[in-house]
C-alpha cells in the first residue's frame, strides 16, 4: 500500500472514530503533496467534509491531525493546519521503509489484476497514403495508454483497423492505372507506402485539371466536379470492387501488399506494436448485415433513391447515412461491423478508439447507433479524443502533398540528435554502432515525448528543435539524468537491479530537505500511474518524469555520494538514485521511450 493510501485509510478511520454517527466515504478523502512553501509532506483536504461534520475547517483540522499523531505515532511526527487543509509530516523511518522495499523489486508496481478486457485501437491508416507526421500523436498516445492500462492490471489488446478499400483508396489505384505505367516499389526505388502515396497526390492533380478544363468550357464548377472523368473512374471502381470484380480485386491485392510492407517498416522504426489487425474490407459487409437488421427492426429507414438512413433529430442530432443508393457503404456501416466484430471476438469491457477531436461527431453517433440497435458492444465504447498536430509552418493536407511523412520525420529528429551530440562533443568513447544506437535513441524518444507531453485534449505545435533542447521539458532532459546516474553507479560498483543490502540500513540522523523532495517524488510513481489510466492521459508521466528528473539533478548538486558524510548516507543516496533511475525506466518505457545508459 502506498502512503498516500495509507494516508486516506487512517484518515477516514479518524474521522469515523470523531464522528460515529457520520458515514466517512473513503472517496472523498482527497491526499496531495504539500506545497514546497508550507511544511509537512502530505496534505489532508478538509473542504469535503466541513459541511456534513458542520465543523469549522480550522477546528476540524486541530481535531483530525492531534487524532492522526496520537493514534499513529510512529508514522506520522506533527501536523500543521492552513486554510482548510491538514499539513502531516511523516517519520523518516517511513521514507527509509519505502526505498528498502523498492529498492530490490523485481516489478517497480504491482497492480492487481482488474479482470476487465480493454481493446485499444490506434495508427489505423489508410492504405492510399503513407503513415505521416498527423498520425505519430494517435500511434504514440495508443501505445502509451495500452502500457498505462495494462501497467494497471487491464487485460489489454492492442489493435489497429486499416482502411483499406473504399473510394479514397480507389482514388490510388485510378491514378496509378493513369499515370503510373507499371511502376512498382521496385522499379521505382521508393518505399511502397510512398509509392501509392505518391498517386493519391496525383489523382488530385488530374482532377483539378478536369475540372478546370470542364469550366473552362462552360460548365459551372458545382457540375464539373461531379462530371469530371476520373472521379467517375474513381466511383465505378468502388463499385466494381464491392462486387468482387476480379481485376480490380487483383489490382487493390497487389498495391495494398506494396502499402503494408512499407507500415512495417515505419511501424518497427517508431517501436510499437500491435496484436490483432483489423481490415475494413472484411468488417464492411457485417456492416451492411447489421444495417439490414437494423431496417428490420424498424430502427433504420430508406430514402427513394434505396439510400439508408438513421434519424437521431430526437437526439439532438441529424439524420445520417448508413448505406448509399447504389448499395456502397460509407465509413459509419464499417464502424458498425467492426464494432461487433471486436466485441465477439474478445468480449470486451472497453473498447477504446484513439481517433482525432475532429470525429467526435462521428464517434457519438456511432455510438448511440449501436445502443438504438441493441449491439452489447455500444455501452464499452470509448472514443479517447485528441486534439491535432500541426507544425510552426501550419496544418497539413495529404491530398494536396503538403504533409510531412512520418519516416522523414523520423530521419529528421535522429539526424538532429547526431548534429547535437556532436556539436557538444559527446562522442568519445562510443563505436559507431553504439553512437547510431543513441542517435536514434535520443532522437525518437524525443518526437514520442514531445507528442505526448501535451494533454491529449489540447491541439499543439510541433518544434523539432525545441523537442530536442537538452535542458528543455524533453525527453532528452530526462535520458541524460538516467544516463548521469548509471554513470554514478559504475564509478560506486553498485548495479541498478540489486538490492546490494540496503534493506539492514539504519538511518542515523534526519533525511535532508533536497533528499526528502526525491523520495516523496518516488513514492509517489504509483498514484501517478493510477492517474494516467483513470484520466486516459500518459501526459502525466511525461511531467513526472521531469519533475523527477529535476528533484535529481537538484539533489546531486546538493549532495555528494562517493563523498558522503558517512556510509550511512552514502547507502541511503546509492538507494535513492537506483530507484530514480527504476522509476524513470519504468515510466518511460510504458511511453515507448528508451533510457540510455551512456550519453
Amino acid at each position: 500500500m502506498t502512503l498516500t493510501s495509507r494516508i486516506k485509510e487512517v484518515t477516514k478511520q479518524a474521522l469515523q472514530t470523531l464522528y460515529p454517527d457520520i458515514d466517512i466515504n473513503l472517496s472523498l478523502v482527497a491526499v496531495n503533496q504539500t506545497k514546497p512553501e508550507f511544511t509537512g509532506d502530505y496534505t489532508v483536504v478538509l473542504f469535503p467534509f466541513v459541511k456534513q461534520l458542520r465543523q469549522k475547517p480550522d477546528v476540524l483540522g486541530k481535531q483530525l491531525g492531534d487524532h492522526l499523531v496520537a493514534s499513529n505515532p510512529g508514522f506520522f511526527t506533527g501536523f500543521e493546519v492552513v486554510s482548510g487543509f491538514l499539513n502531516l509530516s511523516i517519520n523518516d523511518n517511513e521514507w527509509l521503509g519505502f526505498l528498502t522495499a523498492t529498492v530490490g523489486k523485481e516489478n517497480l508496481v504491482e497492480k492487481t489484476a482488474t479482470g476487465k478486457k480493454v481493446m485499444v485501437e490506434y495508427s489505423s491508416p489508410n492504405t492510399n497514403k503513407p503513415l505521416h507526421f498527423g498520425h505519430l500523436r494517435n500511434i504514440f498516445l495508443g501505445y502509451a495508454m495500452a502500457e498505462v492500462l495494462e501497467a494497471n492490471g487491464n487485460d489489454v489488446v492492442k489493435a489497429n483497423l486499416i482502411n483499406d478499400r473504399g473510394i479514397h483508396i480507389c482514388k490510388s489505384m485510378i491514378a496509378w492505372q493513369r499515370a503510373a505505367g507499371g511502376a512498382t516499389p521496385e522499379t521505382a526505388n521508393v518505399k511502397g507506402d510512398h509509392l501509392v502515396g505518391d498517386y493519391y497526390v496525383k489523382f488530385n492533380d488530374i482532377y483539378k485539371e478536369e475540372v478546370a478544363a470542364l469550366v473552362a468550357g462552360g460548365m459551372e464548377e458545382a457540375v464539373a466536379e461531379k462530371e469530371a472523368q476520373i472521379m467517375k473512374d474513381a466511383q465505378e471502381m468502388l463499385v466494381k470492387w464491392e462486387a468482387g470484380d476480379q481485376e480490380t480485386r487483383e489490382l487493390w491485392e497487389r498495391m495494398n501488399s506494396w502499402v503494408y510492407k512499407g507500415f512495417e517498416v515505419s511501424y518497427k522504426k517508431l517501436g510499437v506494436d500491435f496484436d490483432k489487425m483489423y481490415y475494413e474490407s472484411n468488417t464492411y459487409l457485417l456492416g451492411k448485415e447489421i444495417v439490414e437488421r437494423g431496417l428490420e427492426k424498424g430502427v433504420l429507414f430508406k430514402k427513394e433513391n434505396g439510400s439508408v438512413w438513421i434519424d437521431l433529430t430526437a437526439d439532438g442530432l441529424d439524420e445520417k447515412l448508413l448505406l448509399r443508393g447504389d448499395g456502397t457503404s460509407v465509413y459509419m456501416t464499417q464502424d458498425l461491423g467492426t464494432a461487433v466484430l471486436k466485441y465477439n471476438d474478445f468480449k470486451l469491457d472497453q473498447s477504446i478508439y484513439v481517433i482525432a477531436d475532429e470525429q467526435n461527431y462521428h464517434m457519438q453517433v456511432l455510438k448511440l447507433i449501436l445502443q438504438k440497435l441493441g449491439e452489447p458492444c455500444a455501452d464499452g465504447i470509448f472514443h479517447l479524443s485528441y486534439g491535432m498536430v500541426e507544425l510552426p509552418s501550419g496544418r497539413m493536407k495529404s491530398r494536396e502533398g503538403t504533409v510531412v511523412d512520418a519516416d522523414d520525420m523520423i530521419d529528421e529528429m535522429i539526424s538532429l540528435s547526431k548534429e547535437q551530440t556532436e556539436q557538444a562533443g559527446k562522442t568519445e568513447g562510443f563505436t559507431e554502432d553504439e553512437l547510431k544506437v543513441l542517435y536514434e535513441t535520443i532522437g525518437l524518444g524525443a518526437l514520442k515525448f514531445y507528442l505526448l507531453r501535451v494533454d491529449p485534449k489540447k491541439k499543439m505545435i510541433f518544434n523539432p528543435k525545441e523537442s530536442i533542447d537538452l535542458h528543455g521539458f524533453t525527453a532528452t532532459f530526462i535520458q541524460y539524468a538516467h544516463a548521469r546516474i548509471c554513470s554514478i553507479l559504475r564509478k560506486e560498483g553498485v548495479s541498478l537491479n540489486g538490492n546490494e543490502g540496503f534493506d539492514s540500513l539504519k538511518l542515523k540522523e534526519a533525511i535532508a530537505p533536497a533528499e526528502k523532495k526525491l523520495v516523496l517524488a518516488l513514492e509517489q510513481y504509483s498514484s501517478i500511474l493510477e492517474a494516467a489510466a483513470e484520466e486516459y492521459n500518459p501526459s502525466l508521466l511525461c511531467n513526472y518524469s521531469f519533475h523527477v528528473a529535476q528533484l535529481f539533478n537538484s539533489f546531486y548538486d546538493a549532495h555528494s555520494i562517493s563523498k558522503a558524510e558517512n556510509e550511512e548516507k552514502k547507502q541511503l543516496r546509492l538507494m535513492m538514485i537506483i530507484i530514480t533511475a527504476n522509476t524513470l525506466r519504468h515510466a518511460m518505457n510504458l511511453l515507448g521511450i528508451r533510457l540510455p545508459e551512456k550519453m
